[in-house]
């Protein structure tokens, strides 16, 4: 069931309720293909009533702020802007070709009055090609301060709001806020993006439901979102009460980056526990099949720009600023620390780890400093300020106990930090730790070994050659999304007090030829990886992602934040009644399979007897000699014998094919003997495997045991499944008899999930290499994704086609049919198994994949 967060939130979201300037008409409107380039505005599905097209490659980057640096001149109260080279949007850049356009969807950093909003804006499209979207003052608080930094920020780091005094709890206000914030977003990129040939990239958690509202406008747009923060466990992450609505936002994208693979492994388990949604990798892809569509994953941290930082080492102040840091700390050994202040970045247990280093090794105070930088607080809550009042108090308290009137054990710089002064501080300390107890991704070791490499400048002033081996030393969190990338680092958990004391005490320690192993390692890798890097690889596998965007058939479905874009191959097509009474009339022997519920009867219907038409056209086909017509079904073989007795040479598969029978006047088959002697050996295995699983059960019927698990743990279940398979398959016979000559005329038509075995698998069933290939029409009943080619609308449709064929047939006595080795559906795959004649049986190992039904399907 929807949830009513999202009920008409599209319609709720709307911009038509906040007075938001339009886009200024500053961008190429060059048309590449004939007709009017429209100016209404309005949602459609069609994909390609943007009001901007583009004759060259263009690349539009939306995130919550804009590259911008903005300041007010005091006197003449006019705005001033200039690109902040320090953003990593800016930077991006550098991964695209050079004749790339760039443009930038965001927020600035300061409030412009309503008044000068358009002029502004102008100004902002002509001198950098960025688009603001100037959220009101009161939204941008309740989305930004509230639903972001209060609910998604605590959430991703995996702080629950337990109680009132730790966190927030949801508030729905919050949330719509998000919405139409996501919206207004949405509603600024749609007025420059041309669809059809540009790339969207979405940044960040601020932004996860804006992939809705450009898919539903646009269903075929190349969409790409990265994910700058952690990604939960599904434990913490389905306590949040819109978590459907989010998921669902992300998987409208065409590729979703996440920086390591723990990140993206729990962003898959939320698919697969809360949406029953399968993945698999293909050629070293991560791809989640979503209603047609294949969603892929990217898992490649963020670097850093090589070339920025480099520039700041440079500087003049960079080198004067190191002189003096070495004179003040002249014979001691620096350990740098830079950090945002706010809970999760655990600068108190760090102070606690040096402290415990220091109460340890007697012999470190007055030779070892602490520098712990700490950035300006993001946000101003009760968890930074008591953050904050700890760190003070732990300094304060080291300081007391290990300095002296000439010695600090402890400095800390809770100020603004200059990047050269940061540089300068980078480039003399010998070792650099980072103790978050949950982190993104973090960039301060990345720029820490960059900074140690040094350049002709610092290597003058810190009297070093220029051919002298560098060292590092990194002891970082095993939690910070960095952490995977730097294998020569010491990692720890930031928890353990005891170990990351030891972990310094081990960084300073280490022999020098170790020091420069592990430096050559790091500076290769980080040199490599760079912000360029990692941008050309993402836009790279979003192209890769969307190369299939127009040869499919594309429709939107949903309301909502539940919208989605159901895909579809263009080959998989209605099942034309003339069509298929071409093939029908042409061929000599045919065989029919019908799913009976949802197929022959519809399957929402109490009364399960087949119409007195499905009865006259079944008898019409039945009678024609040159058919063999079944109905493959799970039901019991009671039931189909009652329902269809008024057909009497209508075949029956019942138990999914466990029981056959020919016709009415003939017995029910199953297996040879009817032995049924391997229950004993299935169910103990069985019993074992169900003990050992909380949550599934067993189902014992006439011809099968069924092992059910679907409401046992998902990833668990479906792990227990496989070693329940594998182990059956060692202790059941299976053994088949292929003979007889293969029709040349197959339709199997079917409704549901347990039919796509069949559908996949019915072409090598009844193929034979030396005849000429069968008139196959597997067809499935409802437009969606599926293994066969052919689709029906509902029953009405089946029963018309089955009537098309009778008409088509010449009915007269005959006897049975003598099929050999034509398909048999089961739950798990298709198998040969219908056999005509005396002593004909079924195929015993169908119970290893089909009568261990994962699911069971009464059909």
């Amino acid at each position: 069931m929807a949830s009513r967060s999202c009920a008409n939130f599209l319609d709720m979201a709307s911009g038509e309720l906040l007075d938001i300037p339009q886009t200024p008409r500053a961008l190429p409107r060059v048309m590449t293909v004939p007709g009017i380039i429209s100016d209404v505005e309005g949602y459609g599905s069609n994909d390609g009533d943007s009001d901007v097209t583009s004759s060259h490659e263009r690349k539009i980057i939306v995130a919550n702020m804009l590259p911008l640096l903005a300041q007010r001149n005091a006197e003449t109260a006019k705005w001033s802007f200039s690109l902040d080279k320090d953003s990593l949007l800016l930077q991006m850049k550098d991964g695209f070709s050079p004749e790339t356009e760039v443009i930038y969807v965001g927020s600035l950093k300061v409030e412009i009055d309503a008044s000068e909003q358009e002029e502004v804006a102008q100004k902002l499209l002509d001198d950098f090609n960025c688009v603001p979207t100037f959220l009101p003052y009161d939204l941008q608080k309740k989305f930004y301060y509230g639903f972001c930094k209060q609910q998604l920020w605590p959430l991703f780091h995996y702080m629950l709001p337990m109680c009132p005094d730790h966190g927030e709890r949801f508030d729905r206000v919050l949330w719509q806020a998000y919405v139409s914030a996501n919206k207004i977003f949405a509603d600024k990129v749609m007025e420059v993006v041309n669809p059809e040939e540009d790339s969207i990239w979405v940044q960040d958690y601020h932004l996860m439901v804006l992939p809705t509202f450009l898919r539903k406008r646009y269903n075929r747009v190349k969409l790409g979102f990265f994910l700058h923060s952690p990604f939960p466990s599904s434990e913490i992450y389905r306590t949040l009460t819109v978590r459907d609505e989010i998921l669902k936002g992300l998987l409208n994208c065409d590729l979703i980056g996440f920086h390591t693979f723990d990140y993206a492994r729990h962003f898959l388990s939320c698919c697969s526990r809360m949406m029953g949604l399968d993945y698999e990798s293909k050629r070293g892809h991560i791809g989640l099949d979503y209603f047609g569509r294949t969603v892929y994953i990217k898992i490649l941290p963020v670097g850093i720009h090589m070339g920025r930082l480099e520039s700041v080492l440079n500087l003049p102040s960079t080198p004067i600023k190191l002189k003096e840091i070495q004179e003040k700390f002249k014979g001691k050994k620096l350990i740098i620390g830079v950090d945002d202040m706010d809970i999760f970045k655990g600068i108190s247990l760090k102070l606690l780890a040096f402290e415990q280093l220091l109460q340890q090794h007697q012999e470190l105070p007055g030779k070892l400093v602490l520098i712990q930088i700490v950035n300006p607080a993001r946000s101003s809550g009760k968890d930074v300020q008591e953050a904050k009042r700890e760190t003070y108090l732990t300094v304060s308290r080291i300081n007391e106990v290990y300095g002296s009137p000439d010695y600090e054990p402890v400095i800390l710089i809770d100020r603004p930090v200059g990047r050269s002064e940061k540089s300068a501080y980078y480039a003399v300390a010998e070792c650099c730790i980072v103790n978050a107890v949950r982190d993104g991704m973090n960039l301060v070791p990345y720029k820490y070994v960059v900074c140690r490499q040094g350049t002709p400048q610092l290597d003058e002033a810190m009297g070093v050659k220029m051919d002298c081996p560098r060292t590092s030393m990194l002891v970082v969190s095993e939690f910070i999304g960095c952490s995977p990338s730097l294998s020569g680092a010491i990692r720890v958990n930031p928890w353990d007090i005891d170990a990351v004391a030891e972990a310094l005490n081990s960084a300073i320690t280490m022999p020098e030829s170790e020091k420069q192993l592990r430096h050559e390692k790091h500076f290769r890798y980080v040199s490599s990886h760079d912000v360029a890097y990692w941008a050309r690889s993402f836009v790279q596998d979003l192209e890769r992602a969307c190369k299939d965007h127009y040869s499919k058939r594309c429709w939107g479905i949903g309301l909502g934040l539940g919208f989605r874009v159901l895909s579809l191959s263009p080959s998989f097509r209605k099942l034309s009644t003339d069509y298929i009474v071409s093939a029908y009339k042409r061929t000599t022997r045919r065989a029919i399979f019908l799913d009976y519920d949802g197929t022959v009867v519809p399957q929402s219907s109490i009364i399960k007897v087949p119409s007195p038409e499905v009865i006259t056209v079944l008898n019409t086909l039945c009678n024609d000699p040159k058919n063999t017509v079944f109905i493959v079904s799970g039901r019991g073989r009671s039931s189909l014998s009652e329902w269809l007795a008024p057909c009497e040479r209508l075949g029956l598969a019942a138990e999914h094919g466990y029981f056959i029978r020919w016709n009415t006047s003939s017995d029910w088959q199953s297996i040879p003997a009817a032995d049924l002697d391997w229950k004993e050996i299935v169910e103990p295995v069985m019993k074992l495997y169900t003990e050992a699983t909380d949550g599934s059960n067993i189902e014992t019927k006439e011809s099968a045991v069924v092992w059910h698990h679907q409401d046992a743990d998902p990833d668990f279940g479906s792990c227990q499944a496989k070693e329940l398979l594998d182990h059956l398959e060692n202790t059941v016979l299976s053994t088949m008899v292929n003979s007889g000559k293969p029709p040349d005329f197959v339709m199997c038509i079917g409704d549901d999930r347990s039919d796509e075995d069949m559908f996949e698998s019915i072409l090598s069933t009844v193929s034979c290499p030396s005849l000429p290939a069968p008139a196959i029409f597997a067809c499935t009943v409802g437009r969606k994704p599926s293994k066969a080619k052919y689709y029906l609308d509902d029953t009405v449709d089946v029963v018309r086609l089955l009537r098309g064929l009778a008409n088509a047939s010449s009915p007269k006595p005959r006897h049975t049919a003598h099929f050999q080795n034509l398909p048999r559906r089961c739950t798990g795959g298709l198998h040969s198994g219908f056999a005509g004649g005396e002593g004909a049986g079924v195929d015993p190992s169908c119970l290893s994949g089909a009568e261990l039904p994962w699911e069971d399907n009464l059909e």
